[in-house]
């Protein structure tokens, strides 16, 4: 080939790269496990969201997706699964009932229950891949009725464990990795999906930050965007004490980090509304106070490239 015609094909090449449509995260929920309002509540606000569904949110998932590829994966199975498929299909203008994979992060309800849906009372799946960390995998396969999905082969379990990368395809990796939570019955795990631009952080459950071993700080510093744990915004904010249930406030995380540099802070989502939380209840003065902080509250349908 004569040098004129290489380098005209090299620019070809680097054109199509350039081109080339960025994988991304899409927000599909960004409520507490029971979703917003909670069953039974009878708060003002929760009155309000019953008569108002524009006022409901599901609970917390994301969707990655690469345009590329066609490849759509989902970060934690939700109750409310069959919407947010709907919406999922919706924004890659794909309807088939593909679904790459679903990442696990553990075993409490708004996190996993959505595998129903994959069941022949449902969906009656093909497959569909399941990445489950070691006590997340023997609880699905040693407990009906999640049992009969890998008995009928709905769902075939992926194994994953902590810190180990999970290559999807030559420009997608994931890495799980463990945090500190309530674990019941499985572990619980954050995820890092790393492309060859940029590095994602999705942590919807934890206990206090003080409980991890790794500096919080840190992990902003050695990522792009990240979502955390917003499930309460600030003491006081539900009836019994909040000890039995603790979640880093919103307020904890934004003085943890208020050191770090407007361009560091702005990378951080909350994410996991209770449903008492005023972020989720659309309360324009701690919205406002979110973002004077230089932090941000991820709302359903955010799209957000990698």
């Amino acid at each position: 080939m004569k040098p004129l015609a290489v380098i005209l094909s090299l620019i070809l090449v680097m054109s199509i790269t350039a081109l080339a449509a960025s994988p991304y995260v899409l927000v599909l929920g960004t409520g507490q496990d029971a979703g917003v309002p909670q069953m039974g509540c009878e708060t003002p606000f929760c009155k309000r969201a019953w008569a108002d569904a524009r006022l409901r949110e599901m609970v917390s998932s994301i969707a990655l997706v690469d345009p590329d590829s066609g490849e759509r994966w989902i970060f934690d199975a939700t109750p409310d699964l069959p919407e947010q498929f709907e919406m999922l299909k919706a924004a890659t203008r794909d309807r088939s009932n593909r679904i790459d994979g679903i990442f696990l992060t553990h075993a409490h309800i708004g996190h996993y229950t959505g595998l129903m849906y994959l069941g022949r009372e449902s969906m009656n799946a093909s497959g569909v891949k399941v990445f489950a960390m070691p006590r997340m995998r023997q609880m699905l396969e040693q407990n009906a009725p999640w049992s009969q999905l890998v008995s009928l082969k709905n769902i075939a379990i992926q194994s994953l464990a902590d810190k180990k990368e999970v290559r999807l395809n030559s420009r997608i990796i994931v890495e799980p990795f463990l945090v500190p939570h309530r674990d019941e019955f499985s572990e619980t795990v954050g995820y890092r999906i790393k492309t060859p631009s940029r590095s994602f952080i999705f942590i919807p459950d934890i206990d206090k930050w003080s409980k991890w071993q790794t500096p919080l700080a840190d992990v902003v510093k050695a990522n792009d965007l990240l979502f955390v744990d917003g499930t309460f915004y600030e003491d006081g904010e539900i009836a019994r004490p909040m000890s039995e249930v603790p979640h880093p406030f919103v307020a904890e995380t934004m003085e943890l980090l208020k050191g770090l540099s407007a361009r560091e802070r702005a990378k951080v989502y909350f994410i996991h509304f209770n449903h008492s939380n005023p972020l989720v209840q659309r309360d324009k003065k701690k919205l406002a106070e979110v973002r004077s902080k230089g932090f941000r509250a991820a709302t359903t349908g955010l799209k957000l490239d990698l």
